[in-house]
């Protein structure tokens, strides 16, 4: 049996093993779906990222290419042009998917690419050309980053790369070179990466928000909470597995996946009425809903499917207070009818987003029932410049709207105590007769 299944599951890090699984059928269907870890050391979160490289099933390429170019569409400098009579000529080979790691080591021209020293020295045949660096050569597979939060934080240049390969579901990279004409190459790739929040620099979503936007979905992995997980980990054995079926091989692909309606106004109505910051947490949202479905080997994804994953969406993008009040409001869309869905999301909102709707409407209600008893009584009506009180009835009476009241400041601004006279800062008693 393959390590990966091996691994003790336990309620800590059952979350991991189904993101991961996630983003490996929607590599698959040839779609991107980044996905991070974060947790404290020593939790596994490295250990189940680098087994699930066993998941991955091989790739058909063009022979020897570099760039990992799909026959069917050739992609790289050497291939992009050719015809399918060309490609068929040079042939097509079968190796694994890619499965590539960037260090805390690594630099620009090693990721991106850069000249190709080889060619460029040979005696015989000097050749200027270019050298595919991690990420190209991970195209169509999986890049892993390790303490992406240091990454981060000591190599900018490095988060700006990444924001650029994970910012739409195909990425783009651009390498230069002095001397050399600039190459930019669409790449499709899987992001995956571990942090450790806890320790320095912190997490991602604080060193870079951005880069921390572009990740699906982000699991918080926890501690085994049971003696039985402990001596399995202990033991090097899992004494609880289960027949597992690839997640390739258990619902299809996304292009089969339905997203039913209710659930694409659900997400809708999050987005706008929990003041999501960032479109992209409904698609990833919508994304890991259909992979959910898949892995259950469903064609379908439902309100029920967002409501396993939205939690893992929102991690890093929203409060706690609002992540609960979003789950309670997809709570109650299971529970009623399709068609009242809408009216339901307006009560569902969170208390930021309702406060001045609500006390409008209670100003509204307090205002007609005041209006209703002043007209039958008469009232005491002030006059606010003499002070003084006189008799008036009802139907003549003003309300006002403490909501559309200016206020007024007092006519002279607060001075400074050091500013006073010395007669104002100290008082004698009248009455003392010392």
């Amino acid at each position: 049996m393959s390590q990966y299944y091996r691994l003790i599951r336990h309620s800590g890090n059952q979350d991991l093993f189904r993101v991961v699984e996630m983003s490996v059928a929607a590599l698959l269907s040839d779609r991107p779906f980044h996905i991070q870890a974060e947790g404290l050391r020593g939790t596994g979160k490295t250990t189940i990222m680098r087994a699930a490289r066993e998941l991955l099933p091989p790739i058909k390429r063009i022979k020897n290419c570099l760039y990992n170019c799909d026959p069917a569409q050739p992609h790289c400098p050497l291939h992009r042009f050719l015809s399918p009579e060309e490609v068929t000529a040079i042939g097509v080979e079968e190796v694994p998917r890619p499965f590539l790691e960037i260090s805390q080591a690594a630099k620009v021209g090693s990721v991106v690419g850069s000249i190709d020293l080889a060619k460029l020295t040979d005696p015989i045949n000097p050749l200027a050309a270019l050298l595919p660096g991690t990420i190209p050569q991970a195209h169509r597979g999986i890049i892993f980053i390790d303490e992406i939060n240091r990454l981060a934080d000591t190599a900018p240049e490095l988060a700006d790369v990444l924001l650029d390969v994970m910012g739409t579901r195909q990425g783009r990279i651009q390498i230069e070179e002095p001397g050399l004409q600039v190459v930019e190459l669409p790449v499709a790739v899987s992001i995956w990466a571990a942090s450790n929040p806890d320790e320095d620099p912190g997490p991602l979503s604080r060193i870079r928000k951005q880069l921390a936007d572009r990740f699906d979905l982000t699991v918080v992995m926890g501690r085994p909470d049971d003696y039985q997980a402990v001596v399995d980990i202990l033991a090097g054995q899992n004494s609880r597995i289960s027949p597992e079926v690839a997640p390739g091989q258990r619902g299809g692909t996304l292009a089969d996946c339905i997203v039913s309606p209710d659930l694409r106004q659900a997400l809708a109505q999050i987005y706008i009425d929990f003041g999501l910051e960032s479109l992209r947490g409904a698609q990833a949202m919508e994304m890991a809903a259909c992979l959910n479905a898949i892995l259950s080997r469903r064609n379908m994804a439902t309100i029920a499917d967002l409501v396993q994953v939205a939690p893992l969406a929102l991690a890093h993008r929203a409060s706690g207070e609002i992540i609960t009040a979003i789950i309670d409001y997809l709570n109650g869309l299971l529970q009623i009818p399709v068609q009242d869905q809408a009216q339901t999301a307006v009560s569902k909102r969170p208390l930021a987003a309702q406060t001045g709707s609500r006390w409008k409407e209670f100003w509204r209600v307090f205002h007609r029932w005041l209006a209703a008893v002043l007209a039958k009584r008469p009232q005491v009506s002030y006059s606010s410049n003499t002070g003084s009180g006189s008799r008036g009835h009802g139907a003549g009476a003003r309300i006002i709207d403490p909501l559309n009241t200016t206020i007024i400041a007092p006519p002279k601004p607060a001075a400074p105590i050091t500013s006073l006279p010395d007669e104002q800062l100290v008082t004698r008693d009248t009455n003392s007769h010392g």
